[in-house]
């Protein structure tokens, strides 16, 4: 009896995914695994393994290996335009704005995964991937531009420069900063320090 009843609980913990619960769990699994490994470590066996599904179950859900890359792709590139649209909410109501974008845009391009993500795009020439991202760029742009004209003055010409240098400071410390940062004998938040104590001078 015990047995049984055993044999039912671990049934119900192994209740059947829903189609989108099963592509999701998928997704979340694929994105650790390309920023613990990079590309050549996202495999649709290693999705498998790490989810506890067949190899074939995932082939049901995505097609291919490729369409599960390209799916990874258009979720983290989603999460990256959030984060985008979440910096412009804070520059239009946080008065310590700038250092509040730097976060966010280091945080995204870190932890969650962008970095990764953008040299995966530029290695397998897939940007057109990164297409959902282009509003939320400008959106940011134009927020920022409100923030200076508030105080008065005409927003400066070179907010999109700013931005880029920001965006390629944490995409360049997301990949190969660790290294690079211990050879230099920096801690971890050393290049996000120097961009926001960049940026409220490169757009006031």
């Amino acid at each position: 009896m015990a047995g049984a009843g055993k044999a039912k609980d671990e049934q119900a913990v192994r209740r059947r995914r829903s189609p989108d619960e099963a592509r999701a769990q998928a997704l979340v699994s694929a994105r650790k695994l390309l920023i613990a490994g990079g590309p050549n470590g996202l495999t649709l066996q290693a999705v498998a393994q790490d989810i506890g599904v067949t190899h074939g179950t995932l082939i049901h859900h995505f097609g291919s290996a490729a369409e599960l890359q390209s799916a990874l792709m258009g979720a983290m590139v989603r999460d990256l335009a959030t984060a985008l649209e979440t910096a412009v909410a804070h520059v239009r109501s946080d008065a310590r704005a700038p250092r509040t974008v730097v976060d966010i845009v280091f945080t995204a391009f870190d932890e969650g995964g962008a970095g990764h993500l953008a040299a995966w795009i530029a290695l397998s020439n897939r940007y057109e991937h990164l297409e959902p991202v282009r509003e939320a760029v400008v959106d940011l742009v134009a927020a920022l531009s409100e923030k200076v004209l508030t105080s008065g003055d005409d927003p400066p010409r070179h907010i999109p420069s700013a931005l880029l240098l920001i965006t390629l400071c944490a995409f360049g410390d997301a990949v190969i900063g660790g290294p690079l940062r211990g050879m230099l004998g920096r801690d971890r938040d050393a290049v996000r320090r120097l961009a926001a104590n960049l940026l409220p001078a490169l757009i006031e």
